[in-house]
């Protein structure tokens, strides 16, 4: 309750103090001017309003995605009493173009009644719920292009649900054939600071696995632009102030999604699977 009648206040006494909630991590994100002033309102709100908050830095927005064609033939078979359960589904998944507008695709290529028409909806709802979340790390698939060219039905025992858990669990099967990866957000970072701080500067992006592509210096002053990944950004602000004297500033916008190195994806594997 402290909780939210401390943002509620700080919120509306200082309009530069936003919070909102991210429903795909489920945290509280706290924006502010740096991250001093963030860390003014968390001590005044352990000091004026007993709130033990943990903090950290925000969970970001990773995604899965495919880098080669899998296959699928998939049965969802269970036999309780009375009516069963019994769906087949046969197919591949396979990465989109990189210009492709769609994050996913649903192909029908089936013929012949092999699935009937009125359970089509259902693979499609099936697959859609499996892409949501990613095997890897639990982050949505995206690029991917799910074909379905054959399955089997039965007359009794076929119904909506059957494909739909069918189709989530071929969409699984053929996932871990099609050598899947984690996506991060890279972002293009534009970087400004008198030329004496060149050096400290471009270490640190460097630091950051950061990726330098232009530098140019005008008045004394190096301007420098950047690709970084969105995880490696946190803390920035307070490393340049204290690497540039105060003199440093920056600014950073989305630029793209990028596969995350190998060692990197094995740490948020690791991670995902202790959670």
């Amino acid at each position: 309750v402290n909780f939210a009648k401390a943002l509620n206040r700080f919120t509306k006494e200082d309009p530069t103090l936003r919070v909102h909630r991210d429903e795909e991590s489920a945290q509280t994100i706290m924006s502010g001017m740096g991250e001093l002033h963030l860390d003014i309102y968390i001590e005044r709100m352990k000091r004026e309003y007993k709130c033990e908050v943990v903090t950290g830095k925000p969970q970001v927005a990773y995604r899965e995605t495919i880098t080669r064609k899998a296959e699928f033939a998939y049965t969802h078979k269970k036999q309780t009493g009375g009516k069963g359960q019994f769906a087949r589904v046969l197919g591949f998944i396979e990465p989109l173009p990189a210009d492709a507008v769609e994050h996913y695709e649903f192909v029908d290529d089936t013929s012949g009644g092999t699935i009937p028409r009125e359970f089509i909806p259902a693979c499609d709802k099936g697959f859609k719920e499996a892409v949501s979340k990613g095997s890897l790390i639990g982050f949505p698939v995206v690029g991917v292009r799910v074909v379905v060219n054959d399955g089997a039905f039965h007359a009794v025992d076929s119904s909506e649900q059957a494909f739909k858990t069918a189709s989530i669990m071929a969409f699984r099967e053929g996932y871990a054939q099609a050598k899947p990866t984690i996506l991060e957000p890279i972002m293009k970072v534009e970087v400004q600071a008198p030329e004496e701080f060149q050096g400290a500067v471009m270490g640190q992006i460097n630091q950051r696995r950061g990726v330098i592509i232009g530098s140019e210096n005008t008045e004394g002053y190096v301007i420098a632009t950047a690709e970084v990944p969105l995880n490696e950004m946190f803390g920035y602000s307070t490393d340049l102030r204290s690497g540039t004297q105060g003199k440093g500033e920056f600014t950073m916008e989305f630029l793209k999604y990028s596969p995350v190195p190998k060692a990197e994806q094995e740490v948020l594997m690791a991670e995902y699977r202790e959670k």
